[in-house]
């Protein structure tokens, strides 16, 4: 599949990097010292959500700045357990820098110590930091489009969750799913492909990008 764009848009987690069992392994301290149960957690923790909109769902609002502040410290500190997703190094090194941008649920001294494993410094990001409303609010994915100059319309957003997606669609973007953390069943996007090996980029007439994407079958 291929799809014309004026600029890029790439969630963090999940589909430039992978954090996953650092995440986890963090929340689950977390969770022992706040004392929630499991069940509880990962009942509230939904891939792609801010950390924020989850410790206010699972603490009392008078706990809440402490556990946001004690999560934070943890994941920074597990930072260099974060490892880069296949394709993503070279495909941020092919592109424009003036052309893409990371949209992350992340704070932004987390996001920018996630980022080291790529080797590459985003020229535009939005982050939990820069926004009200997180995904799958379409906050995100709108700032990010103004960040760039592009309406959103004219962006495509790069993402490996329900909750992004959502936010990028709302947002009017085109979107490619990855299936890096969820089944294929379980994300709505106008392309599927394994991971950012399957998608390249190439110039396009007017100074666009043309990407094209190995789509995957949803079985």
């Amino acid at each position: 599949m291929m799809f014309a764009a004026e600029g890029l848009l790439f969630d963090l987690d999940g589909t430039l990097i992978d954090s996953t069992p650092v995440t986890e392994e963090c929340w689950r301290a977390w969770a022992r010292e706040f004392g929630v149960g499991e069940e509880r957690l990962w009942a509230a923790h939904a891939h792609g959500r801010p950390s924020a909109d989850i410790v206010a769902e699972l603490l009392p609002e008078d706990l809440r700045k402490e556990g946001q502040e004690r999560i934070e410290r943890l994941e920074v500190e597990r930072a260099d357990g974060v490892v880069a997703l296949p394709g993503a190094h070279a495909l941020l090194e092919s592109l424009p820098r003036e052309r893409w941008a990371v949209v992350t649920s992340c704070t932004r001294a987390l996001a920018r110590a996630r980022m080291a494993p790529l080797e590459v410094e985003p020229p535009l990001m939005v982050t939990a930091d820069d926004i009200s409303r997180g995904k799958p609010d379409p906050e995100p994915y709108e700032l990010g489009a103004r960040l760039l100059g592009a309406p959103a319309g004219a962006c495509v957003a790069l993402e490996d969750a329900p909750a992004g997606l959502a936010s990028a669609r709302a947002a009017g973007a085109r979107t490619i799913a990855l299936l890096t953390s969820h089944h294929a069943t379980e994300l709505q996007a106008d392309a599927v492909v394994a991971n950012l090996a399957s998608v390249s980029v190439e110039p396009g007439a007017g100074g666009s990008l043309v990407l094209s994407a190995l789509a995957e079958d949803a079985d």
